[in-house]
């Protein structure tokens, strides 16, 4: 009963979301020099995908009209990964006010509510709270801002509450009284704004300040001139992060993957020590997984359900069936597809490969650019040499077979149906189904000779301790 109230509640916020019409901004032209970085501040990775990723990913569920990012001179980078949306440039950065004007020609003539704006370096913030700001617009506020009451309020904004609780101003920590600077209630700089007020507060902002720019918090005193309600909401200080240099960004990637940590045990999935477990923001875990200590998971990794990963192993651009074990110590790589009930053990490696189900390879092997059979053996210290120099060659082992210790499968090569490659064996041409396949120097035993050769060394062995002794 309860999951089908869940179900109703959220069918008809996505409803809500619909009809409510909204544009999105999300200001990402900061040179972010805290970074020490070439790199643009919002491309600079949580979870193994861009700050700005992140942003966009929380935007995209209240399903905008569109999606505009505003960037800065020389960010080719953030245009490139934001496509499909919209980049608009900022030519000179006088501020948040302008970043935002900078935008308004290009949503003049999109039909819409709400304006919505957003950071490209606050990588944490939910869903969940955007659509609260929606609401609250929906309520009848012209304006709201989205607050929090960090532990040291220091640099932040404060937002400034009327005996109604309603948001009178906005005040910048280097403006603010000595009484003002009392204030709890922060500004993140998030703001949801009524799309046909918006532009006329953003041509009065002006940039008599200290620093000499135009503040986009300045539009919540103008709104109130006209009398138009202006509102709260709050969140937590955790989801508004802003991450300005490398501590930050450290900071953010740990509470992000707590979160992450719990929401994996929330769903079924054992993690045997929580704190050394890493995700991909696109990590799909399926439910009754055991994950082990130490296990890193890369981007584009999918899990079915059932399955162990024991400690010490790295995955990434993988999908796993139902029922595999991997590891201690296995790492796989873009393209491994381990099937039902196959086994990667430890010290094995899989690199765009196939281990179709019940395939097992149980230790110490590289297994590159191949198909595996099902119920393939694949021995210890197994090579697939799938690389010749210059092309990336396919090894094909069938059904059932068994690859003995220590060989070498030089690709291109056809394995067949039930063969047996004897352990040692360097095989370089096809081998037909239900064949043994030897390659191996022929054994000779010399009777007496270990005595010999010994007694020989350590002839040599005394000669050579002597002769140094001498020239000393």
């Amino acid at each position: 009963m309860a999951d089908s109230w869940l179900f109703l509640g959220t069918y008809f916020l996505w409803i809500l979301m619909a009809e409510h019409k909204t544009i999105a901004i999300i200001l990402a032209a900061g040179k972010g020099t805290r970074m020490v970085s070439k790199l643009p501040k919002v491309m600079h990775p949580i979870a193994n995908q861009p700050m700005i990723g992140h942003v966009l990913t929380a935007t995209a569920e209240l399903m905008p009209s569109k999606t505009f990012v505003v960037v800065g001179p020389g960010m080719s980078e953030v245009s490139s990964f934001v496509k499909p949306h919209m980049t608009v440039l900022q030519e000179q950065r006088l501020g948040t006010a302008d970043a935002v004007k900078t935008a308004m020609p290009m949503i003049a003539n999109i039909e819409a509510e709400t304006v919505l704006i957003l950071y490209g370096d606050t990588p944490l913030i939910r869903p969940g709270t955007l659509q609260k700001m929606l609401q609250a617009r929906s309520s009848g506020a012209a304006l709201v801002v989205l607050g929090f009451r960090p532990d040291h309020p220091s640099n932040y904004g404060r937002l400034k509450l009327n005996k109604e609780g309603y948001l009178e101003a906005i005040i910048e920590a280097n403006e603010a009284t000595s009484a003002e600077l009392e204030i709890r209630l922060c500004n993140s700089g998030v703001m949801a704004v009524d799309a046909s007020q918006l532009g006329v507060l953003l041509a009065e902002v002006g940039n008599d300040n200290t620093k000499g720019e135009y503040y986009l918090t300045d539009i919540v005193a103008l709104a109130r001139l006209r009398d138009m309600e202006c509102g709260v909401v709050e969140a937590s200080a955790e989801e508004l992060m802003g991450v300005d240099d490398r501590v930050a960004l450290a900071k953010a990637e740990h509470t992000w993957q707590a979160t992450r940590r719990t929401r994996a045990m929330q769903e079924g999935v054992t993690l045997c020590d929580p704190n050394t477990v890493w995700f991909s923001s696109d990590t799909y875990i399926g439910k009754d997984v055991v994950i082990g200590p130490n296990v890193v998971f890369g981007p584009g990794v999918n899990i079915a359900d059932n399955v162990e990963i024991r400690a010490f192993s790295h995955l990434e651009g993988v999908r796993i069936e139902e029922g595999v074990a991997i590891g201690p110590f296995a790492r796989l790589r873009p393209g491994a597809v381990l099937k039902k009930g196959s086994v990667v053990g430890n010290f094995v490696e899989v690199k765009n490969s196939v281990l179709n189900e019940g395939s097992k390879a149980a230790h110490l092997s590289y297994i590159g650019d191949a198909d595996v059979g099902e119920k393939a053996n694949i021995g210890a210290g197994t090579i697939t040499c799938n690389y010749d120099g210059f092309n990336k060659n396919r090894t094909v082992i069938g059904k059932s077979a068994f690859i003995g210790s220590n060989s070498a499968l030089v690709a291109p090569i056809n394995i067949g149906d039930g063969v047996v490659v004897g352990a040692g064996s360097a095989i370089e041409g096809d081998v037909p189904k239900d064949a043994l396949a030897l390659s191996r120097a022929k054994q000779i035993n010399l009777p007496g000779r270990a005595k010999a050769l010994r007694k020989k060394l350590a002839t040599q062995k005394a000669s050579t301790k002597n002769q140094k002794m001498s020239e000393e």
